[in-house]
């Protein structure tokens, strides 16, 4: 009785460790690439030179474009902005508000690899957030951000 017991233990153990496995969606090479190219040109439309990185769920680089004429500095810019924006799962514009106007969250300015500036903008497949777009380069955050949210527009996830 007593080895029965184990036995079905085990069995209900290894069953809801299966169980606890995960499907995730992720965002592919081809929809990192047809982003960044998306936001390149949405970007260069308004004279803007700029860098642009998309990162997968994990916060892994996929796709890197910058313009010609952009800093050297915008890369790094952008891709602290996707990895902000994904990390948080929040426009990085919306955590740098965060940060200035509330107490609790200032030290968020001291995470690495945040770079609390707007122009990253998670990706989201239904509510499941799959990665993350940011730019550097434009004359401002908002414009950064503007130039993804028209990627994201009109590229399906």
């Amino acid at each position: 009785m007593k080895k029965l017991l184990v036995l079905t233990a085990l069995l209900a153990a290894t069953g809801m460790a299966q169980a606890a496995t995960l499907t995730q969606k992720n965002l592919s090479l081809a929809q990192a690439n047809q982003l960044a190219s998306a936001a390149v040109q949405a970007c260069v439309a308004k004279n803007y030179q700029v860098s642009v990185t998309v990162v997968d769920r994990a916060g892994v680089i996929k796709a890197v474009q910058r313009t010609d004429n952009a800093g050297p500095h915008t890369v790094k810019a952008s891709e602290m902005k996707a990895f902000t924006a994904l990390s948080t799962k929040n426009a990085s514009g919306k955590v740098m508000e965060a940060a200035q106007n509330n107490a609790g969250a200032q030290n968020m300015r001291d995470v690495p690899g945040f770079l609390l500036l707007a122009g990253g903008l998670p990706l989201k497949a239904g509510d499941e957030v799959i990665g993350a777009i940011g730019i550097g380069g434009a004359p401002g955050g908002n414009l950064d951000e503007a130039c993804a949210q028209q990627a994201i527009d009109n590229v399906k996830l």
